[in-house]
C-alpha cells in the first residue's frame, strides 16, 4: 500500500528544518526555550516559579544576624496557540514528480509556520514590553544622518542609543542584547558611519538568524515580521522595533503531529501537521520599543 512509503519521521525533519532556519522572534537569541519541556498539545501549561531577593542587611560585629524566608510567586506559561497545514498530492501527480512531489509543498509548509510563529512573538513583545520602555513615535531620515531635520527627525542609530538608555536604566544585562527592525531600518543604519564602522563591533560575523552586524551594543536583526502600531491612529501603520535580552522572553513549540493518509474518495494521499506553541514576557523590564516610520530627507522650500 502507498500508505507504508510514509515514514513520519522523515516528514518531521523535513517541516523543522526550514522553519528552524528562518526563524528571527522565535529563535533563541529573542525567546528563551527553557521552559519547553514535554508539551504534547494545546492547553498544555508550563509552571514557572520565581524566587524573590533576600533583603540585605547592614551588618555589625555586635548584633544578631536576621533570616527571612524566601518567598516565591507563579506564573504559567500557557501552550494557546495551534496552526496546522494539510495539502493533498494525487497518485499521478506523485509520479510524473519522480519521487520529488513533496518538496514544495512542505517547503511551503514550514514557511507558514515559521511567519505565522514569529508574528505571534514579534505582537507579544510589542504589547508586553514595560510602558516606561517605550519610546513612542519615532521619524528616522532614510538618507545620509547629516540631512536630517532636527526638528521632526531623529536618525536611526539614535533610536538605538535611545532603546539602550531604556535598558541601562533598568540595569538589564549588557550580555546577549538585540534589537530585531525591518529591511527599511537596515538602509538607514548603513548610511551612518558609527554603525558601519564594524571595527568598533566587536564581531565581524554574524552568526545568527537575521543578524546584519552589531550597533549600540545590540545584535542587529532583521525582519520582516515585524509588528505594527495598528488602530485608527495616524502612527498606525509605525513599525514597532524591539530590543531586549532573551531573558525577558520565553517561548515553547512543539511539532505534535505530522502523518499521512490515504484519501477515501481518490487516488490520492493527503499529508497533514499540526504545530502548538505559546510565548510569554516574564520580565517586561527586559524589553524595549520604538514606534518607526522612515521618512526621506526635508528638502527646504525655496
Amino acid at each position: 500500500m502507498a500508505i507504508e512509503n510514509f515514514i513520519p519521521e522523515l516528514w518531521s525533519a523535513a517541516i523543522l528544518e526550514p522553519f528552524e532556519q528562518a526563524l528571527v522572534f522565535a529563535q533563541p537569541q529573542i525567546c528563551n526555550r527553557d521552559y519547553e519541556g514535554q508539551i504534547r498539545q494545546m492547553g498544555d501549561t508550563v509552571n514557572v516559579t520565581s524566587v524573590g531577593a533576600p533583603t540585605i542587611r547592614s551588618y555589625a560585629k555586635d548584633t544578631d544576624l536576621t533570616f527571612e524566608d524566601l518567598t516565591d510567586t507563579g506564573a504559567k506559561l500557557i501552550i494557546d496557540q495551534g496552526d496546522y497545514f494539510g495539502f493533498r498530492v494525487n497518485d499521478i501527480d506523485r509520479t510524473q514528480a519522480a519521487g520529488n512531489f513533496e518538496g514544495s509543498g512542505v517547503a511551503q509548509a514550514g514557511t507558514g509556520l515559521r511567519d505565522k510563529v514569529d508574528k505571534y512573538i514579534a505582537s507579544l513583545i510589542k504589547t508586553n514590553a514595560l510602558t516606561g520602555n517605550k519610546l513612542g513615535d519615532a521619524k528616522v531620515i532614510d538618507d545620509d544622518p547629516a540631512f536630517a531635520d532636527a526638528a521632526t527627525q531623529t536618525t536611526a542609530y539614535q533610536v538605538l542609543i535611545k532603546l539602550r538608555e531604556k535598558l541601562d536604566v533598568n540595569g538589564v544585562p549588557t550580555v546577549g542584547r538585540y534589537v530585531v527592525v525591518n529591511p527599511e531600518f537596515v538602509s538607514a543604519l548603513l548610511m551612518d558611519k558609527r554603525y558601519t564602522d564594524l571595527s568598533a563591533s566587536g564581531s565581524l560575523v554574524p552568526l545568527l538568524n537575521g543578524q546584519v552586524g552589531r550597533g549600540a551594543g545590540f545584535d542587529v536583526l532583521v525582519s520582516n515580521n515585524l509588528a505594527t502600531v495598528g488602530g485608527a491612529g495616524a502612527n498606525k501603520d509605525y513599525k514597532v522595533i524591539t530590543a531586549g535580552v532573551a531573558a525577558a522572553s520565553s517561548f515553547a513549540m512543539q511539532l505534535t503531529q505530522v502523518e499521512a493518509i490515504r484519501e477515501e474518495k481518490r487516488f490520492a494521499n493527503i499529508v497533514r501537521g499540526l504545530q502548538v506553541y505559546g510565548a510569554k514576557v516574564f520580565r517586561p523590564a527586559g524589553l524595549a520599543t520604538a514606534n518607526i516610520l522612515l521618512q526621506p530627507r526635508v528638502v527646504p522650500t525655496p
